[in-house]
This record gives C-alpha cells, sequence and structure tokens, in this order.
C-alpha cells in the first residue's frame, strides 16, 4: 500500500505541503488533507473585503477546486488526534497514517474580552470582516480604536494595516476629521524585528494623525461606558473598536498531548514534534516565528522535504530558517514589504522595502499565484 500521509489544515501550510507532495508523488502516495471549512480566504483578503475593496464571494477559494494526483481533500471537523497511534478521529471518519502533519492554524476567541462580543468588532475572522462591511459605513464620529487582546496573533502588520486603511476609508467618506483613530498593541513598536519598517510605519501614523499606544493590550470594553480597558489600568473612549481576537490553540490539539505551554512543541529546524512521523507547521507550533501564512508556507517546504528524502532516501533539508517577506498596506493604494529572518542568525532581523508600485505588483502576483497553484483558477489579488 502506497505511504498515506494525513494533513490537517488546509491554510497556507497544508495546501503548499500537500501541493509539494503531489508534484513529488503523484498517485504513488496518499496524502488526505482535511478541513472543516469549505473555501480558503487569505489573511490580507479580510482587510479588503472589510473595507469594501473586495466582494466578499470572490475573496473564497473553494476547496472542491483542490484537483492534485495523490491528494484527497476532506471537509470535517476533527474530533481528536492520537500522536502516538497518528491517528485522527473526525466528523467523516477515522484516518490512520504513516506521517501525520498537524497545521490546524490557531483559533480565535473574542469572548475571551470581557465586552468585545457585545460592544466591539473584530476583524480576524472571514465572518468579522463581512460584518464590518455593513458597520463602517454607519460609523459617522468619535474615537475609534484598533486593539491587540493577546500577546501572540497572526500578522503582526495587520493592525497598522487596519488603522491606516481605516483613515483612508474615512477621507473618502468625509468623516475623518469628526475621529480620531488610535492603535493599541503589545509591542513597543510596530514591526519590532525591523526598526527602520517601524519608523516608517510611525512616520505615516504621525503624517495621518494616528495615535500609537505601544506595550499596552486591550484587557476588557465596557460597552455601556464606551470605553476600553488596558493592562496598566487605564481607559480609552471609543465609538468604534476593531479588534485582534485571543487567540488559541485548537482544543483538540490541546487536547492531544502535542502542546507544551501554549502550543505545539517542534524542533526548531525540523519543524518534528516529539512524537516519531508527528509533524506541526503554522500557526498551530510555537517554533518561534510570527504566526503568519509565509511562514506556515516556508515550514511546509522543509517538512515536504523531509518527506521526500525519508520515502526517497537521500540527505534531509536544510533547517528551517524562519524566514518570510510580509507586504504591508500603508494606505494611498501604496504597499511596502519587510522580510525577516527569525531563526538564521542570533536574533531576529528585518529589512525594509519602501512603498512603491512595484510593491503592488508584487503582492497581487503573491496571491495571484497561489491561487493558481492551489486552486488552478486565475485570481487577481487585491493590492
Amino acid at each position: 500500500m502506497p505511504t498515506r500521509v494525513v494533513v490537517l489544515g488546509a491554510g497556507f501550510g497544508g495546501l503548499e505541503l500537500t501541493s509539494l507532495l503531489s508534484e513529488a508523488f503523484g498517485d504513488a502516495i496518499d496524502v488526505v488533507l482535511i478541513d472543516k471549512a469549505e473555501s480558503f480566504v487569505f489573511g490580507f483578503s479580510k482587510l479588503d473585503v472589510m473595507f469594501g475593496r473586495e466582494r466578499p464571494a470572490d475573496a473564497h477559494h473553494p476547496y472542491r477546486d483542490i484537483v492534485k494526483p495523490g491528494v484527497r481533500f476532506v471537509r470535517s471537523l476533527v474530533r481528536s488526534i492520537d500522536p502516538v497511534a497518528k491517528r485522527t478521529v473526525t466528523d467523516a471518519g477515522t484516518f490512520d497514517a504513516d506521517i501525520l502533519v498537524v497545521a490546524l492554524g490557531a483559533d480565535l476567541h473574542p469572548s475571551a474580552t470581557p465586552g468585545l462580543v457585545e460592544g466591539g468588532n473584530e476583524f480576524y475572522t472571514v465572518a468579522g470582516a463581512e460584518t464590518l462591511r455593513e458597520v463602517l459605513p454607519r460609523f459617522e464620529r468619535g474615537p475609534a480604536i484598533v486593539g491587540v487582546t493577546g500577546k501572540t496573533f497572526k500578522c503582526p502588520p495587520a493592525p497598522s494595516e487596519a488603522a491606516l486603511l481605516l483613515h483612508d476609508y474615512l477621507v473618502a467618506r468625509g468623516r475623518r476629521e469628526a475621529t480620531e483613530i488610535a492603535l493599541v498593541m503589545p509591542f513597543g513598536k510596530p514591526i519590532p524585528p525591523s526598526p527602520e519598517t517601524s519608523e516608517a510605519i510611525l512616520a505615516a501614523f504621525a503624517e495621518r494623525g494616528i495615535r500609537f499606544v505601544g506595550d499596552r493590550l486591550v484587557t476588557a470594553l465596557d460597552p455601556a461606558r464606551k470605553v476600553a480597558m488596558l493592562d496598566d489600568g487605564t481607559e480609552m473612549p471609543y465609538a468604534l473598536f476593531l479588534g485582534v481576537p485571543v487567540h488559541r490553540v485548537p482544543k483538540v490539539v490541546q487536547e492531544s498531548g502535542l502542546v507544551d505551554d501554549a502550543w505545539v512543541a517542534v524542533d526548531k529546524k525540523t519543524l518534528a514534534t516529539r512524537f516519531p512521523g508527528v509533524y506541526a507547521v503554522g500557526d498551530v507550533n510555537g517554533v518561534g516565528t510570527p504566526k503568519a501564512g509565509v511562514f506556515a508556507e516556508g515550514a511546509a517546504r522543509v517538512v515536504a522535504a523531509a518527506i521526500v528524502a525519508q520515502l526517497r532516501g537521500g540527505a534531509p533539508p536544510e533547517a528551517y530558517a524562519g524566514a518570510g517577506s510580509c507586504y504591508i498596506e500603508f494606505g494611498d493604494e501604496r504597499v511596502g514589504r519587510v522580510d525577516v529572518n527569525f531563526l538564521g542568525g542570533p536574533k531576529p532581523t528585518g529589512t525594509f522595502q519602501a512603498p512603491s508600485d512595484a510593491l503592488v505588483e508584487e503582492k497581487i502576483r503573491f496571491g495571484s499565484s497561489r491561487a493558481r497553484r492551489w486552486f488552478g483558477r486565475e485570481w487577481s489579488a487585491k493590492g
């Protein structure tokens, strides 16, 4: 029987891993990709949907479009994971694997922040972004806060992007002079590994009158008084709150015994867990890189190469470097880029590429190329 690889989660990591295995082995390998969702949505598309730059339907890439030799997609909820037996129980049945890859991402918990569900909004889920698409046109005046509620969250540039794009949105509606915008983040700088990128973002904030509140978290909202409470005991009034919810490892992963502290423990060089034949890639692990798709994709390449080496023989892949590039929306239809490396040296480093028309086009190509590679469809990511 062919080797069976079961991949849990069809985000950046799961999609890239299964694509690579299909390219390497075709029908000679049995790859099962499992996800509870019907479709994939790029993280940056949530901002585009939220601010009316992309229709919600256009942001979805249906998993039914995955047609790759050797790969079978199963839409189902994962109920339990046994990393010793490499067995996964789902609503669609039980799957035993020769190699198991956990790529279930991070779950979002708006209810973990008191008052957020009742008195605020979040923009990190597809549903939240689609709801804000209807909420934002009704916002007329008063303080607007983009607030982070947990120390670990996906796509570190996204809160800064949201603040800058909110500025543009309100200017276009003629409401900017009636509002104040503030960003609350748990970092002292917007992008800690890259001082140059942080300086560029802070300069953009200063130019637009956006207040940056660093080294702080929003711990609760009081909807009755319309105030956000911070972790130092201070309060900030708001008329509009755009929240980044608390992120946690999925419950099914927590219950599996794979988690060490808050996230799945892996070898930083190989992404292997302490269980033989079991890997974890992407947001679900605690490797030390940001929780962003580009890092999950890079980790998937390392794991795919390791599987190829195991099944065909040959040298193992080079160690995972934790390197990737993130595009940053600066507003005014301008896009910059930060290139970061978290594991390749003694400390994380980052270099900044200033906003340019070339980077607008590059970001579009980034999304379009993945849609074509993973789903076989032509799609133009909005810049």
